[in-house]
């Protein structure tokens, strides 16, 4: 990549993030995605992320693995196939500006459903609900092929089973593992992963670890609370930022 110092060193903060968001506080999705938006064509920068993600998640996998809550995941991953079956086809028919719209009207829409539930606790939870794990699976799916933005979506479904952060975090990361190695294939076939974007991709590794490390420090230091309303209050300015900028 012909890119100007400021272009590289925005490409290894983002890359940071990457890790930072895999092992520590889910929602920090937004601000990478962005910060490769400002550095390469939207749909070309789905292409290099997603195997900086990958990398993110297999660090993730092995630290939290012993965590991972399996009857959560085998509900979400029939619906999350189907989910990016849709955006697969949907790529190619909507444009940039339309998908950001479409995912951040999606998230702020469960954000707010989520704090509806939880203000009233007469109520039945949304983890409850019959319809909620198969719409949670096809929206992830969907925005996670579209934008690499499944994590607010996910986010909100982890907080809404009612997950501590330590069950959340490796439930969530055996999920993204594999699920964004299920997208491989797709994207490859669409032309985002290339010999180029994978280039670039071994080049922004190390930085990629580097945030996990820093993501793992982070989260040994988070109280719960503190971990609920972090990762709620991203995956909000995420939706917002998606809708109107």
């Amino acid at each position: 990549m012909d890119w100007a110092p400021w272009q590289w060193a925005l490409a290894v903060f983002a890359a940071l993030c990457v890790g930072v968001s895999k092992t520590g506080v889910y929602g920090l999705a937004p601000l990478f995605i962005a910060s490769f938006a400002m550095l390469l064509p939207a749909k070309q920068a789905t292409g290099v992320v997603l195997p900086l993600l990958i990398c993110g998640d297999i660090v993730a996998v092995c630290s939290y693995r012993g965590h991972a809550q399996w009857r959560y995941l085998w509900k979400l991953f029939p619906w999350t196939a189907a989910g990016v079956v849709l955006g697969f086809l949907a790529l190619g028919r909507i444009d940039d500006r339309q998908a950001k719209v479409l995912i951040g009207s999606i998230i702020l829409a469960l954000v707010a459903m989520y704090l509806l539930h939880r203000a009233r606790p007469e109520g039945t939870s949304l983890a409850h609900k019959p319809w909620f794990g198969p719409v949670a699976g096809v929206l992830a799916g969907f925005t996670t092929l579209v934008a690499n933005a499944a994590g607010p979506l996910m986010t909100l479904y982890l907080l809404a089973i009612g997950l501590p952060k330590m069950e959340f975090m490796g439930t969530g990361s055996v999920f993204f593992l594999l699920l964004n190695c299920f997208k491989v294939p797709f994207m490859s076939g669409l032309g985002l992963i290339n010999g180029g974007s994978l280039m670039l991709n071994l080049v922004l590794a190390p930085a990629v670890l580097a945030g996990a490390w820093l993501g793992r420090r982070i989260l040994s230091r988070m109280d719960q609370r503190v971990f609920e309303y972090v990762a709620l209050g991203l995956s909000t300015l995420g939706g917002l930022k998606m809708l109107f900028f």
